[in-house]
This record gives structure tokens, C-alpha cells and sequence, in this order.
């Protein structure tokens, strides 16, 4: 059955972006992403912003970048208490659209005006007031309260607003979410700040920075609440990906969700489905314990992820590794450990994967209000999800599945990496990875054996104890039985020694007994 809906799914994927049963990511890209930055060397702020389809592109370099104060517009959203007139026929709707300069054009000159979209204007029509307002860029605030901090990039609404745009629009135009622009526009307030003057501008920093993404990380929000979904672009470079992969090759092992037996080490749960069928069909996995020692790729990725999610770093699993091939797919579940609380899962594509030959990530009960979503793998592509609400309670909403791999040749690479609610001790961090070097990070299975079946006999609060205390006296059990063979072949050796000198000894008086006797 669960096969079935997920050919339903790939086969209406035919439909294209468009599909108004599917919400389809990722939607932005690296070339519209923006920067607006503010502070010092010491401590330096930034939003991610969306670059409007007309006016300066990232590409323009210098024409693109500006430095300057933000300010304010007046009114707020351009338009305030101004009324379109509907009475001279002879202006187009563009024209009629158009209120005016702002009220504090003189201070808006030369800097970046901040305006919202509450008014219901186009793109264009904010875009010409800020431009004849002589405003040096604009930053528009999505004040959609549902839309959490999902941007996007405005564009001309018709033929007459295109062409104005290409002869007049040549500031650059920015849409940030309303979270972004709460930030801004109170990032110098206190607790002592007036709030009346906070709303005139008292808040802004005194200059801003706008500039290229490039391959900057930068947020694209799927879903907003129940449950959380983001994207994080560029969340790793290219040659991070190929390191992963080359690292994890020659480890993985098919998995064997039909057992009833739940990998709580490698967060592998036993399949749900009915009949004994797999939740993950075809797929190859491993984990990679590095831990605390690992190598510099993965540090640096660690570092990355917790620096842009905000996640601390010691409550992250090792990376788990998968390969899925034509035929693999992993059916809906959710990210769950029993032993050790899953609060959000972290999933990072380390490979393209061409349109139509599935693979993508699937989440097809979103409570938001909108459509399911999918996303799309893209190499360096980041997607979060919480599994918890901000109470730290499962949110059932997050059942997800990864569909099949359907092109013939096509191979999909995918990283796991989760945050668990608690950090993790060193028994996981630092040794577990220990005894996994020699064998390239794979961890030999009788741990997760011994793992399993201490969990069985004592459940999960007293096993999962009693396996870290195990693991922590093993290299201390491994220590005492090396000193004690060290401590046997010294001994060994310090006898045969001695055995050796009382033989010499031994010969000596033989020989001198037998030239005595040769005397007499």
C-alpha cells in the first residue's frame, strides 16, 4: 500500500513545479540570495534576503553591493492613507497604482529605505517609490504572519511594469521575512528604548551592508509550524560532499528493518509495516563514529551546521551514511529513538539528482494549512526538520519518507545527521569513535548487540547506563590486559635472560672442571 502512494506521488510529479497539490523545493537559488550586514569585526549581524527578478542581480558584482544607514519609510508600507483614483481613465492600472514619493523622501535619500508589503503594492510599484523617494535600495518586509521566514523573489506583474522596471529600476530590491525585519529594526533597542521611537527608526543600526550571497548558507523556509521545515543552501561545499562519500565507500551494509529489532546506536528502527515488508527498501547504510577526534572535513562541517542551525554541537549523532540506488526508497516513518530523543533531524544531499528520477524528500501530512512537501536532492542542500514541538513533545506531523529511485543509473547519496535532545557523553563521543578507527569509523557490530540486548534485559533508562559504563571501562579493561602482557613478556624475557646466563655460567664451570681434569 505504502508503495502504491508513493507511485501516486512520483507519477503526479509530472505536473511540475505548479502542481497545486505539492508545495516543490527548493525554490530559491545561490544567484538571488543576498546579504544584509551590520556590526563590527567583534560581533557582526546578517540577514539572508531574496533579490527581486529586476533591478541589480548578485552577478553585477560592485553595481549589486551597497553600504549605507537604513531608514524607515514613511509611511511604512508606501501607501498609509492614500486612496487610488479610479477616476482619470487615461492612467494605466500601474499608474494609478503609484502613490507618490514618501513622506521622508529627504531622509530616505541615499540610504536604504525599509518598506513593508502590507499594502498589497507590487514589487515594481515599491521598487518606483523608493527609486523616485532617491533611495539607494530597497529592503522589502514579507509581513505574511503565517509565512514564518519564507522569502521570495518579487517580479513584474505585468508587460508595463517589465519594461518600467528595465528602464528605471536600477537600485538593488531585497525581500527579508518579518522575523528578519523585527531584527533590524530593533537591533539597537534596550530594554530602556521608547517603543514609540523604536517605530520611528530608533532601533536601526547606523549602516548597513548589502551584498552577494554567493556560497554563503542561506534559509528557504518549506513549512513554518507543525512541523518545522527548512532548507539550508550551501550547507556544504562540493568537495565536502565527495570526502563523505569516499569516506563512507566500501562500509555500508544493506539494511534489515524486518527484524523487530530496533539499532538504537545507528538509529535504525525496525520497520512499522504490516506483513514483515521494509521501511527501507534497498537502502545501504553505515555510521561513521568520529566524535570527538574526528578529521578536519568533518569538524569543519559540524562547526557549520551548529554555527547556522544553532544546535550545540554535543548533542549531534554521527553522520549516518546512505546509498540508495534504482529500487530504493524509504517508506513513511518518523525519526525516533527510544534510547536516546530524537528533537530534530538534520538531512544533507551529497549529490544532484536529475528531476524525474525521484529520490526526493517527502513530507505529506504538513498542519499548517498548506500542501505536502517535497524536496528536491541538490548537492549541498541542507533540510531540518523538528521532531519535537518547542515543548519537546513528538509532533507526529513530522512523518517523512525519502521516495524511490526510479532512473536506471541513478545513485543518491544522503547524510543524517540528529540532534538529540540531551548531549551526548563521552562514552559516545570520544570512545565509541576510538574503537571505530581501526576500522575506518565503522563500529563492530557486537556493540550495538551488546547495546540492544542491555536495553532488552534492564530497559532503556539502566541499559543505555550500563552500556556507557561498559564502554568506558573497556579501554581501561584493554589497558590492564596490554600492561599485563607487556608485564608477561618482559618477565619472559627478563628469564630466558637469566636462564640464559646460568646456562652460560653453567658451561663455563663445565669446561673449566673438564681442563682440571685434563691436568691431572
Amino acid at each position: 500500500m505504502m508503495m502504491l502512494a508513493t507511485t501516486l506521488v512520483l507519477a503526479s510529479l509530472a505536473l511540475g513545479k505548479s502542481d497545486p497539490l505539492y508545495r516543490i523545493f527548493p525554490q530559491r537559488t545561490s544567484e538571488e540570495a543576498a546579504v544584509i550586514e551590520w556590526g563590527h569585526s567583534a560581533i557582526i549581524s546578517a540577514l539572508d534576503g531574496a533579490v527581486a527578478n529586476f533591478g541589480p542581480q548578485t552577478s553585477q558584482g560592485a553595481n549589486f553591493e551597497v553600504e549605507t544607514a537604513p531608514v524607515l519609510a514613511n509611511p511604512i508600507d508606501g501607501v498609509g492613507r492614500w486612496k487610488k483614483s479610479n477616476d482619470d481613465e487615461t492612467l494605466s492600472d500601474f499608474d494609478r497604482e503609484y502613490p507618490g514619493k514618501l513622506k521622508n523622501a529627504a531622509a530616505v535619500e541615499g540610504n536604504m529605505v525599509i518598506m513593508t508589503d502590507a499594502a498589497g503594492l507590487s514589487g515594481v510599484t515599491m521598487a518606483r517609490i523608493a527609486k523616485e523617494s532617491g533611495a539607494a535600495a530597497l529592503m522589502v518586509v514579507n509581513t505574511d504572519q503565517n509565512a514564518g521566514d519564507f522569502i521570495y523573489s518579487l517580479e513584474a506583474e505585468s508587460e508595463e511594469e517589465a519594461k518600467y522596471a528595465e528602464e528605471n529600476i536600477d537600485i538593488p530590491i531585497v525581500m527579508v521575512s518579518l522575523q528578519a525585519g523585527n531584527v533590524i529594526t530593533t537591533a539597537m533597542a534596550t530594554d530602556a528604548s521608547d517603543p514609540n521611537e523604536i517605530n520611528r527608526g530608533a532601533g536601526l543600526p547606523d549602516r548597513v551592508r548589502l551584498y552577494a550571497g554567493g556560497d554563503r548558507p542561506f534559509f528557504e523556509d518549506a513549512v513554518s509550524k507543525t512541523p518545522v521545515v527548512y532548507l539550508i543552501h550551501n550547507m556544504l561545499t562540493s568537495e565536502e560532499c565527495d570526502a563523505l562519500i569516499g569516506t563512507a565507500e566500501g562500509k555500508y551494509d544493506r539494511v534489515d528493518d524486518t527484524t523487530g529489532i530496533n539499532n538504537y546506536l545507528d538509529n535504525t528502527m525496525a520497520s512499522t509495516e504490516a506483513n514483515g515488508e521494509p521501511s527501507a527498501v534497498n537502502v545501504d547504510r553505515v555510521t561513521l563514529w568520529k566524535g570527538g577526534i574526528a578529521g578536519k572535513v568533518i569538524k569543519d562541517v559540524d562547526e557549520r551546521i551548529s554555527q547556522v542551525t544553532g544546535f550545540p554541537p554535543e548533542h549531534f549523532s554521527d553522520f549516518q551514511m546512505n546509498k540508495h540506488v534504482k529500487g530504493s526508497a524509504h517508506l513513511p516513518h518518523f525519526d525516533v529513538n527510544e534510547a536516546n530523543g530524537v528533537m530534530a533531524t538534520i538531512t544533507l544531499f551529497l549529490n544532484d539528482v536529475e528531476d524525474g528520477d525521484g529520490g526526493e524528500l517527502f513530507y505529506p501530512n504538513p498542519l499548517d494549512g498548506g500542501t505536502p512537501v517535497m524536496v528536491r536532492p541538490r548537492k549541498g542542500l541542507a533540510v531540518v526538520h523538528h521532531n519535537t514541538d518547542e515543548n519537546y513533545v513528538f509532533d507526529k506531523s513530522t512523518i517523512n519518507e525519502e521516495l524511490v529511485v526510479t532512473g536506471s543509473s541513478t545513485v543518491k547519496y544522503v547524510a543524517k545527521k540528529y540532534v538529540y535532545l540531551n548531549p551526548q557523553p563521552n562514552a559516545m563521543r570520544v570512545v565509541l569513535p576510538l574503537i571505530a578507527l581501526p576500522f575506518g569509523g565503522k563500529l563492530p557490530g557486537i556493540f550495538s548487540t551488546l547495546y540492544i540486548a542491555l536495553i532488552d534485559k534492564f530497559g532503556v533508562e539502566t541499559g543505555v547506563t550500563y552500556f556507557q559504563k561498559v564502554i568506558v571501562m573497556l579501554p581501561v579493561f584493554l589497558l590492564l590486559v596490554l600492561a599485563s602482557a607487556v608485564s608477561d613478556a618482559v618477565q619472559k624475557k627478563l628469564k630466558e635472560g637469566k636462564d640464559g646466563k646460568k646456562k652460560e655460567t653453567n658451561e663455563k664451570t663445565t669446561k673449566k672442571t673438564k681442563k682440571s681434569k685434563k691436568s691431572d
